[in-house]
């Protein structure tokens, strides 16, 4: 003890301080990290110093801020927060959509100078696959979400719907748009047990572009009539009322962006409500009080992803975008807190 008291002179010290704070010289304690990962998890990292200020009357360099809130959302993306199995459930509400976030990829050979790497590039857009899912009655949906594959996607599917309570007697409602790999995914992940519906609005969507040919002096009372007549599983109505002015199939369509008009809106709904008849039981849905669209979906996307990752100017390597939707889904999904616990002190 005498030894561990001679601060400042040759052999073994001791910092009781540090200690008893949890952390090391030039360091970040765990309490400090924890405030500027949340903050990191919300604002931009230029934004984390003004929060701190304004809340703990401290500041931190952007860099270090940038760095301590990336590196825990990798290990929130590594580390999987355990949670008791809920009991199995009666009904699920589940839906999954995808959203394009924008990345960057520098393309400078090895070696390059630093200018170099700043303007050899690459900028684009990948998709984040969001999941949710809801049991009947409740509030809180449980958030799944990956840059991966459709298989991988379809995989956390599924056990987002199990954490919420899916089990082999529970139904399961999934809606999505008319996408062939979301069908396909419901179809493996949960089999007999699930009934996939299309979103009513994108179904409209298609009814809309038609209405313009089918009744060009009032579109918007043959797309609501349209309408009706799915709500009511009336699609045999609709086909016939779209048959009497399907375009010729063209023999070789001029080349068009995808933001572009299509040249055969009516062939184009037909065929994309004919392609779907077994997604189309609104009737049924709207009776058992499930939605026949994907707002829930389209909300997660919007508070979950989009509000840290779609951020005016921000641009993002692939792997600080998995590992930040990673912390993002983490925060949503509730296990914030149980992530800080399992974690072991860090010491910078």
């Amino acid at each position: 003890m005498e030894t561990e008291l001679r601060l400042g002179r040759a052999g073994p010290l001791t910092r009781p301080f540090c200690q008893r704070a949890q952390i090391s010289p030039c360091g970040y304690s765990t309490l400090l990290q924890r405030a500027i990962t949340d903050f990191g998890a919300e604002e931009a990292f230029g934004q984390i110093n003004g929060r701190l200020h304004e809340h703990y009357g401290i500041t931190v360099p952007t860099s270090s801020a940038r760095q301590i809130t990336l590196r825990h959302a990798r290990q929130a993306q590594a580390l999987r927060v355990t949670t008791p199995a809920p009991p199995a459930i009666e009904q699920v509400i589940t839906e999954i959509d995808g959203s394009l976030v924008p990345l960057v990829e520098p393309t400078a050979p090895v070696g390059a100078g630093a200018q170099d790497r700043r303007r050899q590039k690459r900028l684009f857009w990948k998709e984040v696959r969001l999941c949710a899912a809801i049991a009947v009655g409740r509030t809180r949906p449980c958030y799944g979400a990956t840059l991966g594959t459709t298989v991988e996607a379809g995989l956390l599917w599924e056990q987002t719907a199990q954490r919420v309570g899916v089990g082999p007697h529970s139904r399961v409602h999934g809606v999505g748009d008319g996408a062939e790999w979301i069908a396909e995914q419901f179809a493996l992940r949960f089999g007999a047990q699930g009934r996939y519906l299309v979103d009513f609005y994108h179904a409209s969507e298609y009814l809309a572009a038609a209405a313009v040919a089918c009744a060009r002096r009032d579109p918007q009372a043959w797309r609501q009539r349209q309408q009706r007549r799915l709500k009511t599983n009336q699609l045999d109505a609709v086909l016939a009322a779209l048959t009497p002015h399907v375009e010729p199939v063209p023999t070789a369509p001029p080349a068009r962006h995808t933001n572009e008009a299509s040249l055969t809106p009516v062939r184009d709904c037909e065929r994309y409500l004919r392609k779907r008849r077994d997604q189309l039981d609104y009737a049924g849905a709207l009776a058992a009080g499930l939605p026949i669209g994907s707002g829930l979906i389209e909300s997660g996307h919007r508070h979950v992803v989009q509000r840290r990752l779609k951020r005016p100017g921000a641009w993002w390597t692939e792997a600080n975008a998995r590992a930040m939707v990673a912390l993002r889904v983490q925060r949503a999904n509730g296990d914030w807190s149980a992530y800080w616990q399992a974690i072991p002190n860090l010491h910078n």
